[in-house]
Formats: structure tokens, sequence, C-alpha cells
């Protein structure tokens, strides 16, 4: 075995962090799938030697990840105390990369008043391109992402959006009624609602 340990910088790994997580949630799914007993640990490790190999199940696209940047800072070209310049998870970066990120970006706009995001409610299970931008930027105005909301998981990337109220339960899709959860705490969510007789016999299949 081949053992190795690295760091990358936030523009780099943060997106491939959220590459391994979402490709590990799809090793994990098709291994239960064929009645296979796997670790998180395995499901990983088969994912990045795909990864790797270039032959992953997901598209190929670019880096995957927000930027966090202060309007004024932009137009300034460097960043005042308090103005926030950074990548959403992985850390502070300067004026000049983001200005270079957002070259080759699909960019997304996101204006607040220092403490509260409007409240954006759909009915029905689709999330709206600004619900979805709100949810991935956490709390303002510190905007430092979301976490598994399951007690004692940090994960952050390739996270699901779990209706606390569920939708087969007239729950809403809503700002307030969506908890980030990792897709084995998201499984294990939906089967205690299930339990509950929300869901109407409603079932998923199991992830790592």
């Amino acid at each position: 075995m081949v053992r190795f340990r690295g760091a990358l910088p936030p523009e780099v790994g943060v997106g491939f962090a959220h590459r391994l997580d979402v490709e590990t949630d799809r090793v994990g799914r098709a291994a239960r799938r064929a009645g296979a007993e796997v670790t998180r640990e395995q499901c990983a490790a088969d994912a990045f030697a795909r990864m790797l190999r270039g032959n992953g199940t997901g598209k190929a696209r670019g880096p995957d990840f927000v930027v966090l940047q202060d309007l004024n800072a932009l137009r300034r070209g460097h960043a005042h105390p308090g103005e926030i310049s950074e990548i959403l998870g992985g850390g502070p970066i300067p004026v000049w990369l983001a200005r270079q990120l957002a070259a080759d970006a699909f960019l997304k706009a996101v204006l607040h008043d220092g403490v509260h995001i409007r409240t954006v409610t759909h009915f029905g299970r689709y999330r709206p391109a600004e619900l979805e931008t709100a949810l991935m930027l956490g709390t303002p105005p510190d905007f430092d992402g979301v976490t598994c909301s399951e007690l004692g998981c940090d994960r952050r990337y390739g996270l699901e959006w779990d209706h606390v109220d569920p939708v087969a339960n007239r729950g809403t899709t809503s700002k307030d009624n969506l908890d980030p959860k990792c897709g084995p705490h998201h499984w294990d969510k939906t089967e205690r609602d299930r339990k509950a007789g929300k869901l109407k016999g409603r079932r998923r299949a199991r992830g790592p």
C-alpha cells in the first residue's frame, strides 16, 4: 500500500474535497445495492482511485466552490479589516485571486443587510436557486457555510438537504424547514420519519 499526506490551497482543496465526498457517496450506494458491507473509508479510497483514473461516474467540470467577496474590496483591489474575501469552507484568499477565479466562473450575487437573508419559501420539493444559495452560505454576517447537523458529524461537503417536516407531511421547502445532513445521517432521519408515519411508505437507497 502507498501512503501519503498533503495539503492544497483552498481554491483547489475545497473543490477536490467536495468531489471526493460526492463520489464516495456514489460508490457507497452502488456497493450497498450489490449487498456489500463497506465502511465510508473503503468507499472513499475507491472513489479517490476512480478520480485518479479519470473514470468517476460524475461529469467532468471545473472546481465546485463558493467565493465570498466584499464588493467594495473587489473594486478597490484589496480588503480592509472586516471585509470578506474567502472561499466558503476553505479560508481567506487575496482579492486578486478572487478576481482571477471570477474570470471563469458561474456567478451568484447575494445582497444582505448584515443580519438576515430574507425568507425564501417554496411549496414543493424543488429548491429555487435563491434558496439554494442562501442555504449554502450559512448564517450572515459570517457566512461560514454549513456542516452536517447531526451531533458529532463535521462533514462539510456533499451534503443533502433534509426537510425537517417532510414534504409528504405538508412541510415546506423553506430556509427554516431545511436541515443539512450527510448522506448516511439523512437516510437515518428518513427512516425515523417513515416509522413516525410521515412518509406514507416512501423509500430511498441507503448511502455509505
